[in-house]
């Protein structure tokens, strides 16, 4: 049971560094439940490119982004320069940014702790932390980060240790991340009851893969981001217009 929780439904609770722990471990496992097979699949497809388990680890570690990583395994089997790795990195770690901007304030305040959370703050992460209780979000935000990165990375260990055997008897693993989006998306939705931004995504999707077929992550993101704007801006026009 918690104890000292503020009477101010905003403010932080302080909580021990056990409870936070054990808070983290019980928000965090619906992660974990898909970071498993998705890190593993990872691995595996990692080691049936012929690429060394230490790079593997080093890009979970470094880099630890499952879509950027998944991305980036033809990349660096067909031998693709530095440059290359890392624009598609950037262009696929881009929406991010957007992921930041509303934990702000909920950012650990010790320093170390402030830059990790800005660096692991991952898809899931931000699914998990927006919905908790806001006063609860500073005093987990970096041990929830921490375990999901620790999950991806134990997950792409023990692929790597199977090896590329697996893929034969498990096709299709690479989904895996797809389910834990859509699994995560369908908990949002049913934290904060907003349908457009599911609406928006369809149709940019669907927009961009009328625009292109080479850059469609690329261009859902753009089309996505510019939704997003739109409709930050929209209520701003409509409360200046009726003063």
């Amino acid at each position: 049971m918690l104890t000292n929780v503020p009477t101010n439904p905003s403010a932080p609770t302080r909580l021990s560094a056990r409870q936070r722990l054990q808070l983290a471990f019980k928000y965090s496992a619906p992660v974990a439940m898909g970071y498993y097979p998705a890190g593993l699949a990872y691995g595996v497809l990692m080691s049936a490119s012929g690429l060394p388990w230490w790079l593997s680890l080093a890009m979970s570690m470094i880099v630890y982004s499952g879509a950027a990583q998944y991305a980036s395994i033809p990349l660096l089997a067909s031998g693709a320069g530095a440059l290359t790795l890392t624009l598609n990195a950037f262009v696929i770690n881009l929406r991010h940014v957007f992921y930041g901007l509303p934990l702000l304030p909920a950012l650990p305040l010790n320093k170390a702790e402030r830059i990790y959370a800005l660096f692991a703050l991952t898809d899931e992460s931000f699914s998990v932390l927006t919905t908790l209780p806001e006063p609860l979000r500073q005093p987990l935000f970096a041990p929830i980060v921490g375990l999901n990165q620790f999950y991806w990375v134990s997950a792409t260990l023990i692929g790597c240790a199977v090896g590329s055997g697996l893929t034969d008897l498990v096709p299709h693993l690479d989904f895996a991340l797809t389910c834990l989006f859509l699994i995560l998306a369908y908990e949002q939705y049913r934290s904060k009851k907003a349908w457009w931004p599911c609406v928006l995504a369809l149709v940019s999707f669907v927009l961009a893969q009328l625009l292109t077929t080479q850059y469609l992550l690329l261009s859902a993101v753009g089309l996505c981001v510019m939704g997003v704007v739109l409709a930050g801006l929209w209520p701003s026009r409509r409360a200046h217009h009726d003063a």
